[in-house]
């Protein structure tokens, strides 16, 4: 048990100072984004198969534009697994459905595959845990492979601090990393007015600017704080609010790669309310 707690501290420590060094990207114009709020709402059922082995299924709804707009909806099902009283690890599956407003129509779905590890330390009435998700997101239909690769890696670290000496309520605060990894890597520098190889050729010469997707960078700065009502054995409720501070680079590029129109990192601040209901039998 101690051992396994030092463990847990070590590698606390390392990811704490890891995750405070995000990675660099290349260079481009900045456009910031206005501040808004938006909202998540989900049910999900939790079974339990047996002793430390549970599967769930989740739906989420998510709104944008201060409440005006519906984002998307996420469909995701996932199996956990307490392998020590101090590790869980988990599995799982999510088809994302987003909504083009300008379309008026959904667009082509995503699918999401994801295997994480949670640590936690168990401090008296204090719980603290870190969890590593790596997560896959895989592209469907038609898409332009110079703006967005086919499958999008990300590694998502949260770090999360627990309260749970009241009997019914558990209230709680956490703050992650999202490392976007293989992020589009643009060779090009921006005079102002044009875009201009390392070279100096124009722009316009074929394939130049994209030299491929391994440009990891930290694209999701999030903290949030919330509270877990158990109502009864088997139902929960879970209110939260959560900042993003987000940071996109955005590719737009024609699709036979022979012109590169804009190059520009997408910045700003979204707020999110959120409401969560589970069921467990």
């Amino acid at each position: 048990m101690k051992s396994a707690k030092k463990i847990l501290i070590r590698t606390l420590a390392a990811s704490a100072i890891l995750l405070a060094l995000p990675l660099s990207v290349s260079s481009q114009t900045d456009e910031k984004q206005a501040a808004e709020i938006g909202a998540r709402v989900s049910a999900s059922v939790d079974k339990k198969i047996i002793k430390g082995l549970h599967i769930s299924l989740e739906e989420e709804l998510r709104f944008d534009n201060n409440f005006k707009s519906f984002d998307r909806f996420h469909t995701t099902l996932a199996v956990k697994y307490k392998a020590h009283e101090n590790i869980k690890v988990g599995l799982g599956s999510a088809l994302i459905n987003s909504y083009n407003h300008s379309k008026t129509k959904f667009k082509n779905p995503r699918l999401r595959v994801f295997a994480d590890i949670t640590g936690t330390l168990k401090l008296g009435n204090w719980n603290l845990s870190l969890k590593e998700r790596f997560q896959a997101t895989f592209r469907t239909g038609d898409y332009n492979p110079y703006q967005n690769p086919a499958c999008a890696l990300t590694l998502k670290s949260r770090l999360m601090l627990k309260y749970k000496g009241f009997r019914r309520v558990e209230p709680y605060t956490y703050f992650e990393l999202r490392n976007y990894m293989n992020a589009p890597v643009i060779s090009a520098a921006y005079d102002g007015t044009a875009y201009y190889t390392m070279d100096g050729e124009d722009d316009g010469e074929e394939g130049w600017f994209l030299t491929g997707f391994n440009g990891g960078y930290i694209n999701r700065y999030r903290g949030a704080i919330g509270i877990e009502v158990t109502l009864d054995r088997r139902n929960t409720l879970d209110f939260y609010f959560m900042g993003d501070y987000f940071s996109d680079k955005v590719v737009d590029a024609n699709k036979e790669g022979t012109t590169l129109k804009s190059y520009s990192r997408e910045y700003g601040f979204k707020g999110h309310l959120g409401i969560n209901y589970r069921f467990s039998f």
